[in-house]
């Protein structure tokens, strides 16, 4: 399973700032205010040279009651999730009472601790860390999280305390591998269970009742598959049992584990917050993807019409997955999701040939044109490809950089439809070559040069 590192410390040290570095992304709020982030977030890190999970979490400020104590909460849960801690200081403002605290309860727990000196971009590094030494955590680590100094060498040296990931996952669960994953009580179990056709998963009608991911071979018509059921998702502020804390935790890492993801969405309860927050945690993995629609069956003509608007309204960026509308209990529509999977996991390795995506390319270009950037034109000249599940297309010419999310967005939309890759995300990387006129000034200038002289030279003899 993939490690879990959570940011802890005061409010307003530059936990968020950190988050948004380690992952690249911008999920958690960023402001010059204390108390921004309450609730717990989870990203997938992108920094350093092996995966990892990151928790950002609420600071904690010493409130005994109310909203204050809840985010201690929340950051009580982190801690008990997290196989490291960074811990988070300010060096603008110093040691303080709250740090000694809070050094004191991270030191009780026993988990593995990092002090973090963070806003020392101003600073002498040696001069930043020297009052944190007295909180006995070890030699702190000088970064600036809003510049990323320092933060590749933190994040390398924690990485290297971490167990490695498993890189034979493939030979434990051979086969297909298809994470079911979607809010509590939504019918997970009960679709594992259909799906296998026995018996092998508890369902019982009451949020929670799933504690830990459950991988379960099987084999169906000839082709091997692992079903992964998970805990279910719920709302971080509705979590209260200490071992179903772990349930957001091990449903990203079942994601991260997969082939294809299984997003499973209540008809009856419609899409809320959490299904496309867990929607885009699927998306930036990169993984194949079928949305069930469970409980379809119970649902009016006018009810699912008004269902199907609120998919494509509230999960836009979804449009990759193939949706099918089933009843998990009865049976209905379930035999039809193994060729949606089976589609998805193919598209998502398929082999692109190069000549194919640079016509392609071509024909997009000359259907629509990329805009213009200071006057002068984007060129895309070929393309090919650069990996697999998912898809990765290359494409090289020059002012790449300069090229609109809208016209990226076209592209993918005629690289799917041209190819079919149904139920697979497609990633684009641009790459702008090197000018082959860079530095012909010069050299014509050398030429003209030599020219005239030599020009000279012979008018001269001649006089």
């Amino acid at each position: 399973m993939l490690p879990v590192i959570a940011l802890v410390g005061r409010p307003n040290v530059g936990k968020s700032t950190l988050f948004n570095r380690l992952t690249r992304s911008r999920d958690a709020l960023v402001a010059d205010q204390p108390g921004l982030t309450r609730d717990r977030q989870y990203g997938v890190g992108r920094m350093g040279g092996s995966p990892y999970l990151v928790v950002d979490t609420g600071g904690i400020s010493g409130a005994g009651e109310g909203v204050g104590l809840l985010m201690e909460r929340q950051v009580l849960a982190a801690i008990e999730e997290a196989d490291h801690l960074l811990f988070l200081v300010d060096a603008q403002s110093g040691a303080t009472g709250g740090d000694e605290q809070i050094a004191g309860q991270l030191r009780r727990t026993g988990k593995p601790v990092t002090l973090v000196v963070n806003k020392s971009e101003n600073l002498d590094p040696d001069l930043a860390r020297a009052e944190f030494h007295a909180l006995g955590l070890g030699q702190p680590a000088a970064i600036a999280a809003v510049h990323g100094r320092g933060v590749v060498d933190l994040i390398d040296a924690v990485l290297q305390t971490l167990p490695r990931v498993e890189t034979d996952v493939e030979t434990q669960h051979p086969g297909t591998r298809i994470a079911v994953v979607g809010r509590p009580n939504v019918g997970k179990s009960t679709l594992v269970n259909r799906m296998l056709g026995e018996e092998r998963v508890v369902a019982f009608d009451q949020p929670g009742t799933t504690r830990d991911s459950v991988f379960i071979p099987f084999e169906r018509a000839g082709n091997n598959y692992t079903l992964i059921d998970t805990a279910g998702v719920r709302r971080r502020s509705r979590v209260h049992e200490a071992i179903e804390k772990f349930s957001v935790i091990k449903t990203l890492q079942a994601i991260e584990q997969s082939n294809v993801v299984l997003l499973v969405l209540d008809a009856q309860q419609g899409v809320g917050e959490q299904d496309a927050s867990l929607a885009g945690h699927i998306l930036e993995s990169g993984r194949a993807l079928v949305v069930a629609v469970n409980k379809w069956d119970g649902l009016d003509g006018y009810t699912r019409e008004r269902l199907k608007e609120e998919l494509g309204r509230k999960l836009p960026f979804l449009d990759f997955a193939s949706q099918r509308y089933i009843s998990a209990l009865h049976g209905s529509g379930v035999g039809n999701l193994f060729a949606e999977i089976d589609r998805a996991y193919a598209n998502a390795n398929r082999k692109l040939p190069t000549p194919e995506l640079t016509r392609v390319l071509e024909g997009a270009v000359q259907e629509h044109q990329p805009p213009k950037v200071h006057g002068r034109r984007i060129k895309l000249r070929y393309a090919h490809q650069g990996g697999r599940n998912p898809p990765i297309v290359v494409i090289h010419g020059n002012q790449t950089e300069a090229v609109p999310d809208s016209y990226r967005r076209y592209l993918v939309n005629r690289f799917r439809r041209v190819f079919d890759l149904q139920g697979t995300p497609i990633r684009l990387e641009f790459k702008s070559g090197d000018n082959p006129f860079a530095g012909r000034k010069n050299v014509l200038t050398e030429r003209q040069l030599r020219k005239r002289q030599r020009l000279k030279q012979f008018v001269n003899r001649k006089r």
